[in-house]
């Protein structure tokens, strides 16, 4: 079973850019399909990015096309979200999320979750 742990967030402005990093352990990373969800307050908890555990496939949300990468690192068992050009809208707590099989958006498919890491852009 894997263990996620997610790092990165912070308070930017408007514009901004940041790096979150999802370091895994406990399992064999390179099998897992790895996801970002984020929830802002008194939201559901939504799909941002996934990405196929060798890279090949990645799918984003419509809100994030364009702005935001997802990428992985197997060598070094971590997923990164690059957010560039962010927006207050992108506030949220964000959350990186595993499963053995195929790329998923679908939180539910997903037993494996980080702690979360608070994202803030200010305006």
């Amino acid at each position: 079973q894997v263990q996620l742990v997610d790092s990165g967030g912070g308070l930017v402005q408007a514009g901004g850019s940041l790096r979150l990093s999802c370091a895994a352990s406990g399992g064999t990373f390179s099998k897992y399909t790895m996801g970002w969800f984020r929830q802002a307050p008194g939201q559901e908890r939504e799909f941002v990015a996934a990405i196929s555990w060798n890279g090949d496939s990645t799918y984003y949300a419509d809100s994030v096309k364009g702005r935001f990468t997802i990428s992985r690192d197997n060598a070094k068992n971590t997923v990164y979200l690059q957010m560039n050009s962010l927006k207050p809208e992108d506030t949220a707590v964000y959350y990186c999320a595993g499963r053995e099989g195929v790329i998923s958006t679908r939180r539910y498919e997903f037993p494996y979750w980080g702690q979360g890491t608070q994202v803030t852009v200010s305006s």
